[in-house]
């Protein structure tokens, strides 16, 4: 089990570092968008990490499982999204 704990904190850190990169790069232009509004209505740094993270998340996730090119365009709408995390109760 401790394997397993140690796979979820690697992929979450991964995950987390891909979302500073993009927050450093200003890529997507959402990204730092969805940052500042989050922080704005008093979310921690933190915090706001991992729901953007979330959404990366799930994107690979669905390109993986549907063998696609990611989803620029809904990975920015489900960003812009947040603190709403999209629909994980939906069928894929």
């Amino acid at each position: 089990m401790s394997e397993d704990m140690d796979d979820e904190a690697f992929a979450e850190a991964t995950l987390t570092d891909a979302i500073r990169n993009q927050l450093e790069s200003g890529e997507p232009p959402a990204a730092q968008a969805t940052f500042n509004k989050l922080k704005l209505v008093g979310y921690e740094e933190a915090d706001i990490l991992k729901l953007m993270a979330h959404v990366l998340a799930i994107e690979i996730d669905n390109m993986l499982r549907a063998d696609r090119p990611f989803d620029s365009a809904w990975y920015e709408e489900a960003l812009r999204a947040l603190p709403t995390l999209p629909g994980e109760n939906e069928d894929a």
